[in-house]
């Protein structure tokens, strides 16, 4: 049974899958007790019974990360060998969250390897409480940068993705690729994978797309989404208003 507890904005809820991570080649953690931990609105992370952690690789610093719902985090770095993971390593031994009290938070990016039972995953945990559904579509979508049509499909994918708004993916020949500049920024979504960017103009990372999206999103390979919070989008002729995001 899922267990919730709640304290201003933070939400912490027991989750069910095998999690384990992977530091300098070795398996630092690995349990089938994870909690999930939703420090902000936006995803969760990880929290891990103590038990189930590598504690003698512990280096305690002496140093504290306060927060005033969790309590006051005890902080350590991660050595392994001759690598470390400095200040990667907050538990909250007095936290108002009892079930805090018996956890250890690693630092998600200095790890090398997250994964959800054999999966790794990328990025943040996946949040149990979101979805993701793409689907075709025959609505016409029309794209305008600065006035000028950039993209217009009358056979785009829409991905739903909750808590977000509707995204447009369309397919290249569909897209006026001579106005878009690749740009070297690169982001990791556990849902969607790796995206390459573009540039329309002044505008940089204005456009994106999953080259080889991971297996549940493989509808949107090598299709193109436009950050609609900086674009003009018409839907069968009629101009969405512009959403706003924490991308945004």
């Amino acid at each position: 049974m899922t267990t919730t507890e709640s304290r201003g904005r933070v939400r912490v809820e027991q989750g069910a899958k095998r999690v384990r991570v992977v530091f300098a080649g070795i398996v630092v953690a690995d349990t089938t007790r994870p909690l999930l931990v939703w420090e902000v609105p936006y995803y969760p992370m990880y929290y891990l019974p103590r038990a189930d952690v590598r504690t003698d690789l512990f280096v305690p610093t002496g140093r504290t990360r306060p927060s005033p719902s969790r309590g006051e985090g005890r902080v350590s770095t991660l050595r392994v060998g001759d690598r470390e993971a400095v200040d990667a390593v907050t538990e909250y031994p007095d936290s108002p969250f009892e079930q805090l009290r018996d956890a250890v938070r690693l630092d998600w990016t200095s790890m090398d390897h997250w994964f959800e039972e054999d999966e790794e995953v990328y990025t943040h945990p996946r949040d149990p409480h979101k979805r993701v559904d793409i689907l075709p579509s025959s609505r016409h979508v029309r794209i305008e940068v600065d006035g000028v049509t950039v993209a217009e499909s009358a056979r785009p994918w829409l991905l739903f993705e909750t808590g977000l708004p509707t995204r447009y993916y369309l397919p290249k020949t569909d897209v006026r690729l001579d106005l878009l500049t690749p740009t070297d920024t690169v982001t990791h979504c556990p849902y969607k994978g790796q995206a390459e960017y573009w540039s329309v103009g002044e505008q940089k990372d204005l456009a994106w797309s999953y080259r080889m999206p991971l297996p549940e999103s493989q509808r949107i390979a090598g299709l193109i989404a436009f950050a609609d919070e900086r674009v003009d989008v018409y839907v069968d002729g009629e101009l969405q208003p512009r959403p706003t995001t924490p991308f945004g």
